[in-house]
């Protein structure tokens, strides 16, 4: 039985996560509300602008359950601001700024640089047979790495795609690359 995956809808880009998993051939749903994300057996948390999505999630009263579920391992998948949600310490955030805490890493925010500074790139990822097309907006930098954390690809020797348990995280957005090898990886993964 294939696994019914909830797209984090609050704010970001969400739509082409759900485009992608959809050509997978998975269920998806869009998360908005807790009830949503009780009827999904794994998340994608996408990109967007951590602090606003931080307190999206507080006021629609997603970020109790969310935090829940995930301590009870729940999938996810978090690019970009999702890798900032789902870091344990946030470098530069907001004081209000919410960090689940899921990934034993430190991220600094928007550490490439403003949104004109964002950029392409083609990165080894462990598992997979050839480079795959990254695309850096305003994206975040994994300044350490605890236990338990594996890094799978790297950038100018920065870690910029993590997994620890059923958690993988990355600093790009996969989305937007035209490949689905790393969607396809997390549904596998799961």
């Amino acid at each position: 039985m294939k696994p019914r995956i909830g797209v984090l809808a609050l704010q970001g880009g969400f739509a082409a996560h759900g485009a992608i998993l959809s050509r997978l051939g998975v269920h998806v749903d869009e998360v908005r509300t807790p009830g949503q994300l009780a009827d999904v057996d794994a998340l994608v948390m996408p990109g967007g602008e951590s602090t606003t999505m931080s307190m999206l999630l507080e006021r629609s009263g997603l970020l109790e359950p969310l935090a829940e579920r995930l301590s009870a391992g729940m999938g996810v998948l978090g690019t970009c601001a999702g890798m900032i949600l789902l870091a344990r310490e946030v470098v530069d955030g907001r004081a209000d700024q919410h960090a689940l805490g899921l990934v034993d890493i430190t991220v600094r925010r928007n550490a490439y640089g403003t949104q004109i500074e964002s950029f392409e790139a083609d990165i080894d990822v462990h598992g997979l047979d050839s480079p795959f097309h990254a695309v850096f907006i305003r994206a975040p930098v994994v300044e350490r790495t605890g236990p338990g954390v594996e890094v799978l690809a790297r950038h100018e020797d920065r870690a910029v795609l993590c997994r620890a348990g059923q958690a993988t995280v990355a600093a790009f957005h996969p989305e937007l690359s035209g490949d689905e090898r790393l969607h396809a990886r997390f549904l596998a993964d799961l």
